[in-house]
């Protein structure tokens, strides 16, 4: 049954008529939001809420006001690159929340679950780098764009002080590295970033790569995004060990199908940026404030240290000398 409070918000948005019965699902999966699948009038969609504490161990709140922006992502980046984000019925920004359209599961695989389960297909982690490159081109310069997303203190809150300098309290050898990268990062505008490329947030559509949950969404560095979502594919072989291979195989396809799609700027700057955040973000899901569930032993934790500590000292030009580290470190 949905909460009296978003039920009265679906008829003001008049997706629902008063007293109109309606099958409200609640959906899983997500820390930091309220997400109702709903059935009314004859038609399904659902309804996004955002919640001010994230579902985490550690305390961490964020501004509700994400709930607009993300609504905003979605529509700027389907526009741009139709077909990359579910389409946004109706919002109503007093109660932070919006309706979008239901994307069937049939049709609509999510990518994490294929990863897990061992299913690795280059072919679509390549067409996630063509499409995440798609929406960086059609957005990067564009003063309209930048100027809807005054987000940067959101993109701090929810990304570099959970993720890069919460890390660096945990590991005060690396905090000047680890907060020079955020520093960075906060300072680069060049196209509008999603902010959470996970395959969690990716569904394997009938026309290509869906983006969701755009809740950090941001005009600022787009090489956050690539680093974000190729930092999975490294840790994904610690769950699946026996798909070590083709998990690199994937990473350098996105990489690869990313770099190629980069159109504004010079790819071999935009990647010296990929290349450093991502030993940062690496170490970030053992040991910042929302780790990756499915890393639960110290010794796998003490494999992403090896690895990502020394790439932190000394960051690598190119996204291939953390790939090549990484393979070394799981043949090992």
């Amino acid at each position: 049954m949905l909460p009296p409070d978003i039920e009265a918000s679906l008829v003001r948005m008049e997706l629902i008529r008063e007293g109109e019965a309606a099958v409200a699902t609640r959906l899983t999966g997500g820390v930091s939001s309220d997400i109702w699948k709903v059935d009314a009038g004859g038609r399904t969609f659902c309804v996004k809420r955002a919640m001010a504490k994230l579902a985490v161990k550690d305390d961490w709140f964020a501004p509700v006001e994400r709930n607009r922006y993300e609504r905003l992502w979605y529509a700027t980046a389907d526009a741009r690159v139709p077909g990359a984000a579910p389409k946004v019925l109706a919002h109503d920004d007093g109660a932070m929340l919006f309706a979008m359209e239901f994307l069937p599961p049939a049709d609509h695989r999510l990518w994490k679950g294929e990863l897990m389960a061992g299913r690795v297909d280059a072919d679509f982690a390549r067409e996630v780098g063509a499409r995440l490159a798609a929406i960086h081109a059609a957005t990067a310069g564009d003063a309209g764009v930048a100027a809807a997303f005054p987000t940067g203190a959101l993109f701090e809150a929810l990304r570099l002080d959970p993720y890069l300098r919460a890390t660096g309290r945990r590991h005060p050898d690396l905090a000047d590295k680890l907060n020079a990268l955020a520093d960075r990062t906060a300072a680069t505008r060049h196209a509008l970033v999603h902010g959470d490329v996970s395959p969690k947030n990716i569904l394997i559509g009938p026309r290509g790569p869906v983006f969701l949950d755009a809740e950090c969404a941001w005009y600022g560095d787009p090489a956050f995004d690539a680093a974000f979502c190729l930092n999975h594919l490294l840790l994904k072989s610690l769950h699946r060990p026996d798909r070590t291979g083709e998990f690199l195989a994937a990473f350098d396809a996105l990489a690869g199908a990313w770099l190629a799609g980069a159109a504004w700027e010079a790819p071999d700057a935009l990647e010296a940026r990929a290349a450093s955040l991502l030993p940062g973000l690496f170490l970030a899901r053992v040991d910042g404030k929302s780790p990756v569930e499915y890393v639960t032993e110290e010794g796998q934790r003490e494999r992403v240290r090896r690895v990502a500590v020394p790439l932190i000292r000394a960051a690598p030009a190119r996204l291939a000398g953390i790939r090549d580290a990484w393979e070394k470190e799981m043949r090992a």
